[in-house]
């Protein structure tokens, strides 16, 4: 590796060697860009921004440049968006995905449209395209949410003196011992920030661990995201009339592939159990929108009776003979969450790292957690603690389906224990609230001192 005596100093050879790569296999990104237009054509729209071009409105200088990759981010983003704008001040909100733009521009239409917040993809990181990108926009100072570290960008920011922070931020410890794999030049990039806002102190330790100086723990701004009120009155329209037919719901959420399979397995073993006077409903929303065709199949060859969430009216769930909800929906988890008396987090059953819980816990809803959730350590060991959560008992492995099912029948069948976790779960998700404005004083004070 090559080597550098100086703080957060780009590595000339391996940074010469990351471009190489870049350019050869540019082809392949705009290959994919056009494998996955087979979902929506939306994913070949803007394409000239993904080289830092083309930018089809006039652009406002001295905004405030925030970059959410998708989706969650994108969420997590909301409060402080919110608070900048109640600032007066202007909004650059950069997306590398096609759903994290569609989510910002659900969230903050009123806003875009006024010309507050202008929304376009972050180029692709090539050196050229970083470059006028930066060039075109001058934002006052950039916000990159949660792990996203890309080498030209925050290379480029420290040479030209432009403040460049990772807030929000979390890393694991195999993203830890990955980083430190490059060696100096894989430490470079994360010293290369002008500041690090850590969700916990785990988070900031591993910082600290690849040589960052300045690092600070300001929470997890995904405590301060409201649920938007519309959707938590549907869920509990759903609740209500499925109480009402002596049935509990169960959300299996942000699942991700092989996950299915597994959690399908356990619930039909579950209702296979007499110990039920009314068989529980089971809802899957899956991570990614482009898997709900196969997730369907799924259900299907699982010879379970489900229906598709766009099936359902928006008045009544109608969920009589249903066995499986299928959650085909964008943006609606709030609804899930709502309607559900406990929730599997998807990605913590197997090893992808686990999903957020803490939307969940906002809700009043239980967590049941598989052994994943290195992505979420500690928000899974606080809501374990103090009651919100539980892990599913015994050892998950594949095919092997015993402990899911005994934990969710263990729940299920004791109302009181769901209660007592329901109540510790909101307040879990009240306790921790507060990151925006740690998050509002840190920029504050390193951006004016």
């Amino acid at each position: 590796m090559n080597s550098s005596s100086e703080y957060g100093v780009r590595p000339r050879f391996w940074f010469a060697v990351y471009q190489l790569l870049w350019h050869l296999l540019l082809p392949l990104a705009f290959v994919r860009l056009a494998w996955r237009a087979r979902y929506s054509f939306a994913y070949l729209h803007h394409i000239p921004e993904r080289l830092g071009f083309g930018y089809e409105k006039p652009v406002s200088k001295d905004c405030i440049w925030i970059h959410a990759v998708s989706v969650g981010e994108t969420r997590a983003a909301q409060p402080l968006i919110e608070a900048y704008l109640a600032r007066g001040e202007s909004i650059l909100l950069t997306h590398m995905t096609l759903n994290g733009r569609r989510t910002g521009k659900q969230l903050f239409a009123n806003a875009i449209t006024r010309g507050r917040i202008r929304q376009v993809y972050l180029p692709y990181d090539l050196c050229w395209a970083v470059k006028h990108f930066l060039n075109t926009f001058k934002p006052k100072f950039g916000l990159f949410m949660e792990t996203e570290a890309w080498p030209t960008a925050v290379f480029r920011c420290k040479e030209i003196g432009l403040p460049l922070f990772l807030i929000n931020a979390r890393l694991s410890e195999r993203s830890a011992r990955r980083v430190n794999r490059f060696g100096n030049a894989g430490r470079a990039l994360f010293q290369a920030f002008a500041g690090i806002l850590a969700q916990t102190e785990f988070d900031a330790q591993r910082y600290r661990s690849l040589g960052v100086k300045n690092v600070r723990i300001t929470g997890n701004l995904k405590f301060d995201v409201p649920l938007d009120s519309r959707l938590v009155a549907q869920g509990k329209q759903w609740q209500q009339d499925l109480h009402a037919g002596g049935r509990l719901m169960v959300c299996a959420a942000s699942t991700r592939d092989g996950e299915e399979e597994i959690i399908l397995k356990a619930w039909k073993d579950l209702l296979q159990d007499y110990a039920f006077q009314k068989a529980p409903l089971l809802c899957i929303a899956p991570r990614h929108p482009e898997r709900f065709t196969e997730v369907a199949n799924h259900i299907r060859n699982a010879s379970l009776n489900f229906k598709a969430r766009s099936e359902l009216t928006e008045v009544s769930g109608n969920f009589a003979g249903i066995e499986v909800v299928l959650g085909d929906s964008m943006g609606e988890m709030p609804m899930y969450y709502s309607a559900s008396d406990l929730v599997v987090m998807g990605g913590s059953l197997l090893p992808f790292g686990g999903q957020n819980l803490i939307e969940a816990c906002a809700a009043g809803c239980p967590v049941l957690l598989g052994e994943h959730t290195y992505n979420f350590q500690q928000a899974a060991l606080d809501a374990i603690a103090i009651g919100a959560a539980k892990r599913i008992s015994g050892e998950l492995l594949l095919g092997q389906t015993v402990a899911l099912t005994e934990s969710l029948k263990e729940l299920l069948l004791h109302s009181a224990e769901l209660a007592k976790m329901a109540v510790a779960a909101k307040a879990y998700a009240v306790e921790h609230q507060g990151a925006t404005k740690n998050i509002l004083a840190a920029l504050d004070q390193r951006i004016t001192s």
